[in-house]
């Protein structure tokens, strides 16, 4: 058994960074853009829908391929904690989206990805879309430190503990 993931692996993995990240700076922008916020919506609904399918597919990877072993660094406890928060990445990185496009349904706006109108999710309805609205930002605030939370795991394994660990999605 190989010390890296497989190809396919890296490729979602490093797609679904650059998406989220993308998608994340426009969303925290957009409260402050008056002008561009037609075009921030659509590049936003778009990265959205992009890292769901993104997410499912790297879902569906994870779960028919088994990721290479840990680093001898890595103990027990915290092979554990590893496993649970990458459940609770792949939980938010399906729910926000899903969130997202409901609530943009709810608001009665057309939700658009690829210059596709897509199905609304929920009615029309507004205290719904406020629910979802603010759902919606809490999420993005986990996801950021969650996000946080892995490139310092990460960090503390390459540049302290020097074991391969960012390697095993880098090569």
């Amino acid at each position: 058994m190989t010390d890296r993931f497989p190809i396919r692996s890296r490729v979602l993995h490093w797609l679904t960074a650059v998406a989220v990240f993308a998608a994340l700076l426009i969303g925290f922008s957009m409260t402050n853009e008056i002008g561009s916020h037609g075009a921030l919506v659509a590049i936003h609904m778009t990265l959205g829908i992009s890292i769901l399918v993104i997410v499912i597919v790297r879902a569906a990877n994870r779960f028919t391929h088994k990721p290479p072993k840990w680093p001898d660094t890595v103990g027990p406890l915290e092979g554990k904690l590893v496993a649970g928060s990458e459940l609770a990445m792949y939980a938010m990185l399906l729910a926000q989206p899903l969130v997202g496009w409901a609530m943009v349904s709810a608001s009665g706006t057309p939700v658009r990805a690829f210059g596709l109108q897509l199905p609304g999710l929920v009615p029309f309805d507004a205290s719904l879309y406020g629910i979802l609205r603010q759902t919606h930002s809490v999420v993005a605030y986990l996801l950021v430190a969650a996000i946080a939370a892995h490139v310092s795991a990460i960090l503390l394994h390459t540049l302290t503990l020097r074991d391969g660990m960012l390697r095993r999605m880098t090569h």
